[in-house]
C-alpha cells in the first residue's frame, strides 16, 4: 500500500497528528487525487494544525510546496487570530 492510500475517507485507525497531516498533504498534492477526495482531506489536515503548532513542527520543518505553504500560513494566521494570539 502506498503512503497516499494510508488515509481513506474513513478513519479506522487512530494516527498521530503528524501522520495524519503528512498523509492528507500527500493526497492533496497528488495530481491523480480526485477533487472530491482533496476537499475531504482539507478539514482533516486543518484539524491537525493546532497540535502540530503546539509540537513546534512548523519551527522545525518547512513546507516546500508553495501553494500548500501559503494556504496553511493563512489558515494558521486565522487560527491564531481567533485564539487572540
Amino acid at each position: 500500500m502506498s503512503p497516499l492510500q494510508l488515509v481513506s475517507l474513513k478513519s479506522e485507525v487512530s494516527r498521530s497528528p503528524l501522520e495524519t497531516f503528512v498523509a492528507c498533504a500527500h493526497q492533496m498534492l497528488d495530481p491523480a487525487t480526485p477533487e472530491a477526495v482533496r476537499r475531504a482531506m482539507e478539514p482533516r489536515l486543518l484539524a491537525q494544525l493546532t497540535a502540530l503548532r503546539a509540537l513546534g513542527v512548523f519551527e522545525l520543518f518547512e513546507l516546500r510546496d508553495p501553494a500548500l505553504k501559503a494556504w496553511l500560513a493563512d489558515e494558521l494566521a486565522e487560527l491564531l487570530a481567533s485564539c487572540g494570539q
